[in-house]
């Protein structure tokens, strides 16, 4: 009798099951062949060349303009967009070398091999490779030249045939709201990855992981995640007008920057020529002086920046700065004092050390710079001449 009832109420599921699917259009399937009353149209057998030359060509009948521009780009410069990766020493706790490797984008910029990418991306490198589109293995890159106050550098690989290049373009007049597309190979892993975005905005400052100062930086919301830095930020002709460099956070958040091309193209040259940059030099360290610290050394104004070490024979010592000569504690801190306070550079106020930093980096080698100084209560203004940054320091 169990049994009985057990088979009766089986059957009873049974059809409503299927009158309730039947009537709603619900088809679950698990596993085996599919009995939904729709399915993919997969043909059996591959399409053939022409077959399939069809519908590409049909698919690029149905595009729009926005879209064909984005694909010409790609298919112009993703040739010349390479991959790089780097083989450094690191220490643990303890003190023992570990190997690191690290990955970059980089650019092709002529026919001879000669690559430009991010500083960063090189930095302690004692071993880099680059690997072209269409290589069959990565090629040893030498490292032409490089400079970290401006992220930037450039290699050389010698490859057995004539390689793609990319055109660099225009950055002086760039628009808030101009298309812009990314080609890079982010996290050393997706090769040749195409993002597109626009110009978030321009004139932008950053500070680099040294702590460092980069002005006039593009900013866009084009993807840039980590692996994308040196690759090639494009406008809308596939001319290169920014190197992407930086990104905030340690993942996309829609805020990349880009070096302005304009910039960089002085850097490179430069680089290609003498395999570093000459940058002026004034040879002092100075500190952002707070007020309470100038109302205690008696100086009549409260903001500046205060020399707390000169280098013996620089620009700075010889044209007659005076650096400390006693040190005095500040909290915690031991701080170098009786050195002049610098107030004005070119008869432009100076209230920080970055201010310094920036307004020496807009001179040129040779450049005579007005430095007005407090030395004590007595006001002063000193010519110095800018000479060249040693290499080594």
């Amino acid at each position: 009798m169990k049994i009985r009832h057990l088979v009766l109420a089986v059957a009873i599921t049974a059809v409503f099951v299927y009158y309730t699917t039947s009537q709603l259009g619900v088809h679950a399937h698990f596993g085996g062949a599919s009995s939904a009353p729709w399915r993919f149209a997969v043909d059996s057998a591959p399409r053939s060349a022409a077959a399939n030359a069809a519908a590409v060509e049909k698919n690029e009948a149905a595009l729009g303009v926005d879209e064909r521009n984005s694909i010409d780009v790609y298919k112009d410069a993703s040739p010349a967009v390479v991959n790089i990766t780097t083989k450094a020493i690191s220490y643990d706790f303890f003190m023992n070398p570990v190997p690191v490797e690290g990955a970059g984008s980089g650019f092709l910029i002529d026919d001879q091999g000669h690559i430009v990418t991010n500083s960063h991306v090189i930095a302690n490198a004692r071993g880099v490779q680059v690997t072209v589109v269409g290589g069959s293995k990565p090629l040893p890159a030498q490292i032409i030249g490089q400079d970290s106050r401006s992220d930037l550098a450039v290699l050389k690989i010698n490859a057995d045939r004539k390689l793609p290049f990319v055109k660099l373009g225009d950055s002086s007049a760039l628009l808030v709201g101009q298309k812009v597309l990314a080609i890079g190979n982010p996290f050393g892993q997706f090769q040749n990855t195409l993002t597109t975005g626009v110009i978030s905005s321009l004139g932008r400052t950053i500070r680099d992981e040294q702590g460092q100062e980069m002005e006039d930086m593009i900013q866009t919301d084009a993807a840039i995640n980590h692996g994308n830095s040196g690759g090639p930020l494009l406008n809308s002709h596939g001319e290169v007008i920014g190197i992407n460099a930086a990104i905030i956070g340690q993942a996309y958040l829609g805020i990349g920057f880009a070096i302005p091309i304009s910039h960089a193209r002085t850097i490179v040259d430069e680089l290609l020529k003498e395999g570093h940059v000459q940058r002026p030099w004034l040879g002092v360290e100075t500190w952002t002086i707070p007020q309470e610290v100038a109302e205690a050394l008696k100086f009549p104004v409260h903001e500046g920046a205060l020399i707390v070490r000169m280098v013996d024979n620089s620009p700075a010592d010889l044209g007659g700065l005076h650096g400390p000569d006693r040190t005095a504690m500040y909290g915690f801190q031991q701080l170098p004092i009786g050195g002049d306070l610098i107030v004005a550079l070119d008869d432009k106020p100076i209230t920080s050390r970055e201010e310094v930093n920036r307004a020496i980096d807009h001179h040129k080698v040779g450049d005579t710079m007005k430095v007005t100084i407090y030395r004590g209560t007595r006001k002063m203004d000193i010519n110095i001449r800018l000479d060249a940054r040693p290499v080594s320091r």
